[in-house]
């Protein structure tokens, strides 16, 4: 594929979470028309059924191609091409996971085209998460295991435009927080992930900490507090912790937002102590930090107490690097794709 068919490839690319389910209309690198709409692969959990996840998949295609169409763009989409939780048991098709060490070459070639007429004529392509560590694991090798299933098309994205560089890390911030690294050739060679994120929403709206800290994400980090948080997580633990939030609206004139700093805190220095005594960040490796909102500055902070650089992306550079990989993934096999079409 000349450079020039590359910019002018036409897609409809997706990127399906566990709670979210994003679509955009490409010609090139231009986002000629984008939808969102709040249905993952949790939804399918709750109804036992991918139905919702179907019709709500139908219903983007069908919005970003009649945008494009009101917008004077003639040209019709190659494929959809989709990546993310979509791609697991709970979203359209299982798609194996690829072994790490894992790059574009990797994932395109593990890459298939799948029939889902109820949901578009096209064909749709479905990226393969990567895995880490050893298969089968066991209770003594599980916790050097990892899995991701969206945040590899962002890690090759990244890297096609410059902003993630080979022996460098990336630490994603969603309602998993996950830190991958990438190897001399920046191919995913390995990540850690914890439920961090949807545990620190659990303890905000589920537990009895909720009358002691605002539902929803910070809107201010008072660095005061934060660091109280992760020094009571090392001193007492993070159960331990966690319960002293509840103490804090009883027995102190603290403010909500205070106490989520500290309950953030805690969380945090869980999760860092824990990284660092593993070995996997070190001063020589920068750091990409994509989400997280405020908690990535509070992240940036904790990493610079380490002397390691740091690069917070904001959420417009996340999504050009998501669809720089699905790009990215379909130029490698553009061709057999085209032939088998043919």
């Amino acid at each position: 594929m000349t450079s020039g068919e590359a910019r002018e490839i036409c897609l409809i690319c997706v990127d399906a979470g566990t709670t979210n389910t994003r679509v955009w209309l490409t010609v090139g690198d231009q986002v000629v028309a984008r939808a969102q709409a709040g249905v993952g692969v949790r939804d399918t959990a709750r109804d036992g059924s991918s139905a919702r996840l179907r019709d709500a998949l139908r219903e983007l295609i069908i919005q970003v191609s009649n945008d494009a169409r009101n917008r004077g763009i003639a040209q019709s989409p190659e494929c959809v091409i989709a990546a993310g939780m979509i791609t697991s048991p709970l979203g359209l098709a299982e798609v194996a996971h690829v072994a790490a060490p894992a790059g574009s070459t990797d994932l395109a070639a593990a890459t298939r085209p799948h029939s889902f007429p109820e949901i578009t004529g096209l064909p749709i392509l479905l990226i393969p998460g990567v895995r880490c560590g050893p298969r089968p694991c066991d209770q003594d090798t599980a916790g050097d295991t990892d899995l991701m299933r969206g945040e590899e098309t962002l890690v090759i994205g990244l890297n096609a435009i410059g902003l993630l560089k080979p022996r460098s890390t990336l630490l994603n911030l969603g309602s998993h927080w996950k830190l991958i690294k990438l190897d001399q050739d920046a191919r995913i060679e390995s990540s850690v992930t914890s439920m961090t994120g949807e545990l620190i929403h659990t303890a905000q709206t589920q537990t009895i900490l909720a009358s002691s800290v605002p539902p929803t994400r910070p809107t201010m980090i008072d660095r005061t507090w934060l660091d109280a948080g992760m020094r009571e997580q090392r001193r007492s633990g993070l159960a331990r912790a966690l319960f002293c939030v509840r103490l804090l609206e009883q027995g102190s004139d603290s403010s909500a937002e205070q106490r989520l700093s500290f309950l953030i805190g805690a969380f945090l220095a869980s999760d860092k102590d824990a990284i660092v005594s593993r070995g996997l960040l070190a001063p020589e490796s920068a750091v990409v930090i994509t989400g997280g909102g405020l908690i990535a500055e509070a992240w940036r902070d904790a990493l610079a107490h380490l002397s390691i650089e740091t690069a917070i992306l904001d959420e417009a550079e996340v999504e050009r690097a998501t669809l720089m990989g699905c790009r990215s993934v379909f130029s490698v096999m553009a061709n057999d794709f085209r032939n088998s079409s043919l």
